[in-house]
């Protein structure tokens, strides 16, 4: 009979349990890059809260004016003078 612990036994488990200690730590890294990137992206592009609508209102006026923009392109390529 073999002994209950032998070693090929005992390495199998020292291996596994060193295997989720590497993957838990691979984890927590990765939480707190993606936080440490999240904020960076708060910093760069701060959130208005107060002001009711305003990005809504800035982004409707980017946008009008990338269609005024293809439009005229499309004059343009059509050869129609504005």
């Amino acid at each position: 009979m073999t002994p209950l612990l032998d070693t090929t036994l005992v390495l199998t488990i020292a291996s596994l349990i060193g295997l989720l200690v590497v993957a838990g730590a691979l984890l927590r890294a990765w939480t707190g890059w993606l936080d440490f990137k999240r904020q960076e992206l708060d910093r760069a592009h701060p959130r208005a809260g107060s002001e009711d609508g305003s990005d809504l209102g800035t982004a409707r006026i980017e946008l009008a004016d990338l269609k005024e923009r293809i439009r005229k392109l499309e004059a343009i390529a059509s050869g129609v003078e504005l």
